[in-house]
């Protein structure tokens, strides 16, 4: 955590504890996921057959709610105590708690389009029910997809509002609980127009792989919040392009 952010942090601790607590409890779950498969509700979320049930649908719709609160909070933290901080100077904590009930409906979203496009995937025989993928072309055009995304206009633009929280709350600042759930919504967007190319790389090393989840999350992590996060961005870019292009060189 950046030096302004761990500022704020002890400015803020009840939303800080609230954050540390959610990403905890997400990690928790996953974590439980992994070393527990054979429990019933583990593998309700690793269906075997492209034949989902009802129950199917929603344990792994679950799954990908929780891992997208453990991936995206970290990442979300200056913006969320900033949020905090404006509104303890007003008197009133409950816009923040609205703001952050905003962020994750639209990961919560997400989650949902994600659980359709892994039924999808798992019909067409292209992933495996551990979410890893049992295509290399796929595996290689979603590398290359994240890489060159890393470089293109929309994502410098949201990353932009993503690294500056007082420039997206003077531009974009509402009054009231559901002027606060809209910021909330509409930094989601951001954050999803920053992220989401390298949130499908979950399909290629599965979720099952906290490693990879923890990868990914450290990514995200360094490019919205550390100092130089637009450098570690390009770099990124650059090692998803040079992965990509191997794995399609190497495809037999």
């Amino acid at each position: 955590m950046s030096g302004e952010a761990a500022l704020l942090a002890r400015r803020e601790p009840a939303t800080a504890t609230a954050i540390v607590a959610a990403v905890v409890a997400g990690w928790a779950f996953l974590f439980w996921a992994v070393v527990d498969m054979s429990n019933p509700l583990a593998q309700l979320m690793m269906p075997m057959s492209a034949q989902w049930s009802a129950a199917n649908v929603v344990a792994v719709f679950a799954m990908w709610s929780l891992m997208m609160v453990a991936m995206m909070l970290p990442s979300a933290t200056p913006m969320l105590l900033t949020v905090a901080t404006l509104n303890r100077r007003k008197g009133d904590a409950s816009p923040t708690w609205a703001f952050a009930g905003g962020y994750l409906a639209l990961w919560v979203g997400f989650s949902a389009a994600a659980t359709a496009v892994q039924w999808g995937l798992q019909d067409a025989d292209m992933i495996s029910p551990m979410m890893v993928s049992t295509s290399q072309v796929m595996s290689a055009l979603l590398l290359l997809a994240a890489g060159v995304f890393q470089f293109t206009p929309l994502k410098r633009r949201c990353l932009r509002h993503c690294r500056t929280p007082m420039g997206f709350l003077i531009t974009d600042w509402r009054y009231g609980l559901s002027g606060a759930w809209t910021m909330g919504l509409r930094h989601g967007v951001y954050c999803l127009g920053c992220c989401w190319a390298l949130m499908c790389l979950l399909f290629v090393i599965g979720v099952m792989n906290l490693a990879w989840v923890g990868a990914l999350t450290l990514a995200v992590l360094a490019e919205k919040a550390l100092p130089g996060g637009e450098r570690i961005g390009s770099l990124l870019g650059i090692a998803l392009i040079a992965v990509g292009v191997f794995s399609l060189a190497t495809i037999r």
